[in-house]
Order: C-alpha cells, then structure tokens, then sequence
C-alpha cells in the first residue's frame, strides 16, 4: 500500500511538474517576445517628444515662450511654406492608415485640415498618427506644421490650404461621448425634410437640449455668426448715432415703479421696499433731453413679464434706444431712422457676407435688400393700398399686426427692391 501510494504521488507529480514546465515555457516565450518589441518600439518611437497630452500644471501661466501664434482664419494661400502654430477644437478625425491621418481643426468660424503622415524626416511617427486618431472631438489642440496648397479644392474646411504636422499636444482631452454632436445641431430644417424623403432618420437637437449644453451648442457655425452679427449691429447702432450727434447714457434697470404702461413688469423686494426692474429706458431718456442733452441713445437691458411665446415678446432682451428733440416735424426722426437703417444694412452687406451666408444656410432668409433713401408713406396711402387689396381700417384707426403684415407684403409687391419702409401719419 506504502508503495502503491509513492507511484501515485510520483506520477501526480510529474503530471504537475509537465504543466509548470509549459506555463513557464509559455512565459517565457511571452517575456521573450516582449524584449524584443520593447526595443522595437522605443526605436520606432523616436519622437515621442513630439506628441502628447500637456499636462494642466504645463499651462497654468508657469512662463511665457515667446511663441508666435497664428488665427486658423489667417490661414491662406500667402503662409504656404511657412511654419505655424495653431490652437483649436478637433472638429473632425479621419484615420487613413497605421500611416497617415487628417485632423481638422476649428477656431471660431474657421476650419483647416491637418495631415500626418508618419516620416523620418518629418519627425512623425506612427505612434504620433495614432496618437492624433485616438483625440476625442472637441478636445483642445495646439498643432505645430508647415503649410501647403492642396492639389485639389477642399470642400469640407474654410480655409483653402493645409498643415503638414510636425508636432501636435492635447491641452485639454473631450470626452469620449459628447452630448451634443455638431453636425446634428448644426442642420437645416432642408436636411431633414430630404433625410425623410430618402427614408433616413436625423437627430434632432431639440430647443432644452441646447439650453442645457450652450456651451457645445454655441460652437455651431450658426451661432457663432449670430453672434457676431449682433456685435456689427451694435456697434453700427453706437457710430451711426455719435456721427449725428447722440450722446450715449446708461439708465438704472431697479427701479421703484413701472417705468411705462402697456407691459408687465417684474416685481420684487429690494431692502423692505417694493421694486421692480426697469421695463424701458424711456423716462430717463425723456429726462436727458429736458436736461439739455438734445439726442441721447442707450444699448442696456429691457425686462418684461410677458411669456415669450411669439415672435414679439420676449421677458428680457437689450434694446436699441434713441430719443430726441425736435425742432420742426417728426419727419426729423424718421429721415434718423431711416439713415440708421440704411447704414446699418450697408455695413452688414459690404462686411458681414462670410456670417450672414452660414446663418442662411442652417436658418434661410431673404437677402437684404433697400433704398439708399428710405421710401415715406403717407398714412393716408398706406390705408389706401389696403383698402384697395379689400382691407377695411377705420378713419384714423391704428393698423392692427395682420394689417401691418398686408401692408408690407404690399409694398413689396409694388416696390421690389424694397424690404425697409418709412410709415409716417401725416
């Protein structure tokens, strides 16, 4: 028994000791092929430094390089050969090999495409390249690189050339999975009406989702030129007025009372005492002309207690204000208004082209079109013109939103090159 039990444990031992020896032949072999990748890939990798995530202690204001920065919107055919360094967000990524790949950056409302392309003599390794594909959207880039002309137009970046990249570094890494994707947010109302007719189905952006992420949301092209647009039209608003002599004041917004009738206000309590925010500018301005000042304006707040479910009301909005004495006749402030008008409108046409075309492309509308010198209707010919289209107005009677909508589908009628009309009750 004594030796039936030794040839067992000898034999379960051996059997033990076939499967060690195999795991650690297996191991072996492993360890073995991993020394020989790992000199592989650190010869490979010789320009590690050229690439990488920065680390946020790197940027936190420890010195200044001295580096040169330039605008991706200055990018044009005069910086071919030059090299340049760029900042922007990783809009798209398009792996084309271990080999190459093309990254497009965003800064503001312009696009470029850069191109690796893992080379010796660029300093671009494959490592780099697949470090660059592996960037989520969105995160912050800064690429260092040569600038070409493409054989060929680009079509899906602003600018009509290339970076060849020589270094790129992530600032700061997105992540993975936004909640918002740009190109879904950046659609047409015409693009989803083709997606159906071709039986496809878009993502809609929906208003509380873009409310709710408006710091994604406000990278869409769209937004970007409203923006803008507003700025031009302020600033517009602001010269115009200066050259005819307005003098620009700022009105106090909490105030103890309504501030004028005929819409609500926001009511709230301010020390013990009742007080409200400022529905308009209108009493003071009315106080500065009788003060001396002649002709002020004001770009400030407004705030109303209405609900803003039309086109005509909103609970908070910055106004465009102006007020005025007159020496002789009203038409001194319409030949103002119309002046501002038409300035405004000019320098939007002649400046604003590159943002007014990519609003219309996501949210069409019609040209702008006008007058040097504004057309003047008489009220008597304004309630003629609807009465002859079979729209009846009471004698001296105001002209309620459907009539003011008729009259000037009208007037466009009959005076087609015009969209901005003058209508003075004489």
């Amino acid at each position: 028994e004594e030796l039936e039990a030794d040839l067992s444990a000898a034999t379960i031992s051996k059997k033990q000791l076939k499967k060690d020896a195999r795991k650690a032949e297996k191991a072996g072999k492993a360890s073995q092929r991993q020394q020989q990748q790992q000199p592989q890939a650190e010869e490979a990798d010789l320009f590690a430094a050229n690439y990488g995530d920065v680390p946020v202690e790197e940027i936190q204001s420890k010195a200044i390089s001295g580096r040169s920065w330039t605008d991706i919107g200055d990018l044009d055919e005069a910086a071919a050969g030059r090299s340049v360094l760029i900042r922007g967000s990783a809009q798209t990524l398009r792996p084309v090999s271990k080999k190459m790949a093309f990254v497009v950056l965003r800064q503001s409302m312009s696009t470029v495409q850069c191109v690796l392309v893992a080379s010796a003599d660029a300093g671009v390794s494959t490592q780099m390249v697949r470090f660059a594909t592996s960037l989520s959207k969105e995160s912050i880039v800064d690429v260092e690189g040569v600038v070409t002309l493409p054989k060929e137009p680009l079509k899906a970046t602003t600018q009509q050339v290339e970076i060849q990249v020589r270094k790129v570094y992530c600032i700061n890494r997105a992540i993975p999975t936004l909640p918002i994707n740009l190109e879904d947010a950046a659609r047409s109302e015409a693009e989803f009406e083709k997606a159906e007719q071709n039986g496809e189905k878009l993502v809609r952006v929906l208003q509380d989702t873009r409310l709710n992420y408006r710091a994604i949301d406000l990278r869409t092209p769209a937004n970007q030129a409203i923006f803008r647009i507003q700025c031009h039209v302020e600033n517009k608003f602001r010269e115009f007025l200066f050259s005819e002599n307005f003098i620009g004041i700022h009105s106090p917004k909490l105030i103890g009372g309504s501030s004028e009738g005929g819409a609500s206000v926001f009511k709230l309590e301010y020390n013990g005492q009742p007080a409200c925010l400022a529905q308009s500018p209108q009493l003071y301005k009315q106080m500065s002309i009788c003060g001396g000042f002649g002709r002020v304006f004001e770009v400030g707040p407004v705030f109303r207690a209405e609900k803003s479910n039309t086109h005509r009301h909103l609970c908070e909005f910055i106004g465009l204000d102006a007020e005025m004495e007159i020496k002789e006749h009203y038409f001194e402030v319409c030949d103002i208004i119309d002046g501002l008008f038409v300035a405004i409108f000019k320098h939007l046409n002649e400046n604003c082209q590159k943002e007014l075309e990519t609003i219309n492309r996501q949210y069409p509308f019609e040209p702008l079109k006008y007058l040097e010198k504004t057309l003047k209707l008489t009220y008597e010919e304004g309630i003629k013109m609807l009465k002859e289209a079979g729209t009846e107005i009471e004698p001296m009677g105001d002209l309620n939103t459907e009539a003011e909508k008729k009259l000037g589908r009208l007037v466009k009628e009959k005076y087609v090159d015009i969209l901005h009309v003058c209508n003075c009750i004489t």
